[in-house]
């Protein structure tokens, strides 16, 4: 990805928006999958974020067990 790396919110905006031209249709069947690709890249940047917060989490709390 070339891209500068969206924040999680940003990621989540825009895959709102994708999923919302592919739910009211009217366009191609090249623009609908151009559109699906791109929300799994975004769903997949959310995700990554979401994975990132869980192992901070993880780590907030083993090194609080360990105090």
């Amino acid at each position: 990805m070339n891209e500068p790396q969206l924040s999680y919110e940003q990621a989540r905006a825009e895959l709102a928006s994708v999923v919302e031209r592919l739910e009211a249709g009217g366009g191609s069947l090249e623009e609908s999958l151009a559109l699906w690709e791109r929300g799994e890249q975004l769903a997949d940047i959310c995700q990554q974020w979401l994975d990132g917060a869980r192992a901070r989490l993880d780590a907030a709390r083993a090194a609080r067990e360990d105090a």
